[in-house]
């Protein structure tokens, strides 16, 4: 009988083939991720072809894909809109608006809160903020930031209450420990929040309850209404994070994406939600969390939170990376140039500059202008930062040829409203 031959086993091929097996198979797993994220972005603003922010160029858009540079993201939560509509279109304000920054060179997230009754103008009106979106939608609520605070705005992810109840239950859920008793009923919204004082577990249905209550049925409750309920949403955030940065949550990624399917809306790629996600995701402690301050006033019997510049510097300061930098403001030449037919609208602005610290303009009327815009002779992109802080104009050129009698020459168009 011929002996069998014994079977010499390749261990050399059979890992080299798993390690294949396993690439092949994450390549594919990837791929489809990233596929079934890029259908978030279906319906999203584009910000750089809106008019909206300072269009980012292809070269800053390429650094930021290819680094993770500094950004700000602008997260919004909307509300359930008018009570009773059917109406898909329905206007729905932001019930919660999150500005997160991330910056590159320290590794630091910053979160900043804005009230929702922070006083803007839409159309030369009186607004509160969270109108913006039932007015204009994301553009208008963009906007309002950038000017607002003075920054550009990258990306902004969108959220409705429904998406943020499957999110929490895709997570698990989270402990919180509630510091009052809550009690409040809205059957106009479905609304009823009932918490005893003391540690609750809250799944889906009762984070969104925590996260809107402001007072109780008695009228007790937060004596600074939306702003202690954003200290609320602030410490529920922070055990948010700590969730995510479980390891245990990977195995929940499937999850939390199908709740978000139909209910999130982003203008980042997929590849900028894989990367950002995971910058946040993985930050070590790096994390503040403020909140707007203000003065709360009553305006033609309109409560409102007015924005204080002095109050919010260091706020602010997180939002620049450090990159801001002094602007003798005493030595600048400006002209501002009325490109409407808005009475009184260049010497409006130019009252508003002086009180910034600004030499006294030149003002006069000129030719029809659709957009604002500053041109900056004699100087360089440096000061880009200040000039949108302190104008609130974000479209800036910066020419090479030199102006004998001024630095700085402002056109002001139709989009620009009184700052008075």
């Amino acid at each position: 009988m011929k002996k069998k031959t014994k079977r010499k086993v390749n261990y050399k091929k059979i890992a080299i083939g798993t390690i294949v097996f396993v690439v092949t198979a994450a390549i594919l797993i990837f791929a489809g991720l990233y596929l079934y994220l890029s259908s978030f972005n279906n319906s999203a603003v584009d910000l750089s072809k809106k008019g909206v922010g300072s269009k980012l160029s292809k070269g800053e858009v390429e650094q930021i894909v290819k680094n993770g540079e500094s950004c700000n993201i602008l997260v919004m939560g909307v509300d359930v809109g008018t009570p009773g509509a059917t109406n898909a279109n329905d206007p729905k304000r932001t019930d919660t608006l999150i500005l997160a920054h991330y910056d590159a060179k320290d590794k630091k997230i910053s979160m900043v809160s804005i009230p929702r009754d922070t006083l803007i103008k839409i159309n030369n009106k009186n607004q509160k903020i969270n109108a913006a979106h039932a007015i204009g939608g994301v553009i208008y609520t963009v906007d309002a930031v950038e000017k607002l605070l003075g920054i550009r705005i990258d990306y902004y992810g969108k959220i409705n209450y429904e998406g943020f109840r499957k999110v929490i239950d895709a997570i698990g859920g989270v402990d919180i420990d509630i510091k009052r008793t809550m009690s409040y009923d809205d059957p106009t919204q479905n609304l009823s929040i009932h918490f005893e004082k003391g540690k609750i577990h809250l799944d889906g249905k009762k984070a969104e309850e925590f996260f809107r209550w402001r007072k109780n049925n008695d009228g007790s409750g937060l004596a600074d209404g939306d702003l202690g309920r954003i200290e609320n949403q602030h410490m529920f955030i922070s055990k948010i994070m700590d969730k995510i940065k479980s390891p245990g949550i990977l195995i929940k990624v499937p999850g939390i994406l199908k709740a978000i399917e139909s209910s999130a809306e982003t203008n980042m790629e997929a590849k900028d939600i894989i990367k950002y996600g995971y910058i946040f995701a993985s930050n070590k402690g790096q994390l503040s969390m403020d909140t707007i301050k203000g003065d709360l006033k009553l305006i033609n019997g309109q409560s409102y939170l007015v924005y204080n510049e002095a109050q919010n510097k260091n706020i602010i300061s997180k939002l620049y990376d450090n990159k801001a930098i002094y602007v003798d403001k005493s030595k600048l030449r400006i002209k501002i140039i009325n490109g409407t037919k808005k009475s009184g609208l260049a010497s409006d602005f130019s009252k508003y500059l002086v009180e910034k610290g600004y030499n006294k303009p030149v003002t006069e009327n000129g030719g029809t202008a659709s957009k604002s815009k500053i041109s900056v002779y004699n100087g360089n992109n440096d000061i880009k930062t200040a000039l949108i802080k302190d104008f609130k104009i974000d479209n800036i050129e910066f020419l090479s040829s030199t102006q004998e009698k001024f630095d700085i020459i402002v056109l002001l168009g139709e989009d620009h409203e009184y700052m008075y």
